[in-house]
């Protein structure tokens, strides 16, 4: 029974993660195929000629759609057009304040040039000797890097997320000089947020001086090791 119970552990941690990645991904393509479908003429369809449905058609057909428009907005014509639709929704009271903040959010976060959520940092919170992992964002601008003394001790936005879901959390401004920048990478910090600290990733620093630990004693061993051999 427990050659069984260790076989169906195993198959378990080979299996689960394969099916629940795939589980994903196929109700994401539903879900933007649901969406994209409808809107598809119906003789560009395939679905209309075939005898099944054609999964993730719809999705094929929106990331063409998207890098097209991305295409002519980086022209004059498409600059104009995106300028005169930006200037409609400025007119609009409730429509505007969310498209500007989601506009202002994505470039934030999409821009190459940004560093915004590329580092992991540990801070002491709630409490001093409690520390909790966060994505940092970038320094405090405006009203909030002046109240907070931001020239001498800038203050850097954090996002403190909560354990197992990493979409939800807190927005902290702490003092540079108490968050301590870590190496691992921002996917390693939502496995270990997801996991809730099960899934720890590798420490390279301690990786690489083990390394040079055991390379620094080969030479010593080695001569051990001809010391130990017989004179011919």
């Amino acid at each position: 029974m427990t050659r069984l119970r260790n076989y169906f552990l195993t198959g378990f941690i080979v299996t689960a993660p394969l099916a629940i990645t795939a589980y994903l991904a196929w109700s994401f393509v539903g879900w933007v195929d649901s969406w994209v479908k409808p809107y598809i003429p119906a003789r560009y369809n395939p679905d209309n000629y075939l005898p099944f449905a054609v999964p993730g058609f719809g999705l094929i057909v929106a990331l063409v759609l998207i890098t097209l428009i991305g295409f002519l907005t980086a022209n004059i014509i498409g600059r104009t057009i995106i300028s005169y639709g930006e200037y409609l929704l400025g007119r609009m009271p409730l429509v505007r304040s969310i498209y500007r903040a989601l506009k202002q959010i994505l470039e934030t976060v999409l821009a190459e040039r940004s560093d915004t959520f590329k580092k992991v940092g540990l801070i002491e919170y709630p409490r001093r000797g409690l520390w909790a992992l966060v994505f940092i964002a970038t320094e405090a601008r405006g009203e909030v890097r002046h109240v907070t003394n931001g020239d001498d001790n800038p203050a850097i936005a954090v996002f403190l997320p909560t354990t197992p879901n990493p979409t939800s959390g807190y927005l902290l401004y702490v003092p540079k000089e108490e968050i301590i920048e870590l190496e691992m990478s921002i996917e390693d910090a939502a496995k270990l947020v997801v996991s809730a600290g099960l899934v720890t990733p590798e420490y390279k620093a301690a990786t690489q001086a083990l390394a040079e630990e055991a390379l620094a004693a080969q030479p010593a061993r080695n001569s051990r090791t001809a010391s130990s051999l017989p004179n011919m």
